[in-house]
């Protein structure tokens, strides 16, 4: 039976020529669009690798517009991590107004290694979207495009949501991506820490995660449930600080609350599961600001 930690993953190197259908720059009702990826990590796996194609966006009024690269782009997202970002569009004209969804067109059949997974063992196994080549990876979030600004945006891609072992052989692993758009002028960071006598102890020996909640005093809750967390970040040791370290980059300002587990590797992003938490803080994120929060 294939094994995996069942959850998180990140990406990297992507950026092309791209092909714009129908915009014309000295419009004065346009403006630009950027977009980038980000991403949180995964626990056991080396590699995940998705082959893009191409970026659709649908106005609220018209056709899609579609940007199109010039040959498929096989990314790794485990390289997204802790703030890193991959830029797949940068200022491109578009018609100002309302947008009501993103497509991430993608190359992600079952069986076939355009996609795939790699883990510490050496094992690789493809990666599989139901209907991706069809209809691609779809964020539902509307977003909105002012006359004369550039809308910068980042799309944060939680593998650790996304990544389902189906214990099958008709299928290897399953990507059912769990994705939200991030306004980049209205967003803040939490950076953090874990006390080593926490992290060192035998309950803790795979490795921490901090889960994310929307508003303070938010009850904990797994991957699987019907309040799951907005993200996840790893649990890492500094070996020059000696320090266990932590870090959410793309927040947007509100009051949130974080929660440590060292039970992640038993969340199945499929299932309701019965995890434990170690602690829970409140944490309020203002915009170009960093927040501090450290578990004991």
């Amino acid at each position: 039976m294939k094994t995996i930690a069942k959850h998180s993953l990140l990406l990297s190197s992507m950026v092309s020529a791209l092909i714009l259908v129908g915009c014309d720059s000295s419009d004065k009702n346009n403006g630009t669009i950027s977009l980038k990826l980000t991403d949180a990590p995964v626990d056991s796996a080396t590699e995940v690798v998705v082959e893009f194609t191409g970026v659709e966006i649908k106005p609220t009024e018209g056709a899609a517009l579609q940007f199109d690269f010039d040959e498929p782009r096989q990314i790794d997202l485990l390289a997204l991590q802790n703030g890193a970002t991959e830029p797949l569009l940068t200022q491109e004209v578009v018609t100002a107004g309302s947008y009501n969804w993103v497509r991430l067109k993608v190359n992600a059949d079952n069986q076939v290694m355009d996609s795939y997974i790699s883990f510490e063992g050496g094992e690789t196994y493809s990666l599989y979207v139901p209907s991706g080549s069809q209809s691609g990876l779809k964020l539902n979030q509307g977003f909105n495009v002012a006359i004369g600004q550039d809308a910068d945006f980042t799309i944060d891609f939680d593998l650790r949501k996304s990544i389902v072992d189906p214990q099958s052989n008709q299928v290897d692993y399953l990507l059912k991506p769990s994705l939200r758009i991030i306004d980049n002028t209205e967003i803040g960071e939490i950076s953090g820490s874990v006390a080593n006598a926490t992290m060192e102890q035998a309950s803790c020996i795979d490795g921490g995660v901090v889960y994310l909640f929307q508003d303070a005093d938010t009850p904990p809750d797994d991957m699987g449930s019907e309040s799951p967390p907005l993200s996840s970040a790893n649990v890492t040791y500094n070996d020059s600080e000696n320090t266990y370290e932590f870090m959410f980059a793309f927040v947007a300002p509100g009051e949130y609350t974080l929660s440590l587990t060292c039970d992640a590797q038993n969340d199945d992003p499929e299932a309701d599961d019965s995890i434990t938490f170690i602690e829970s803080l409140n944490a309020t994120v203002e915009t170009d600001m960093v927040t501090d929060v450290d578990f004991n």
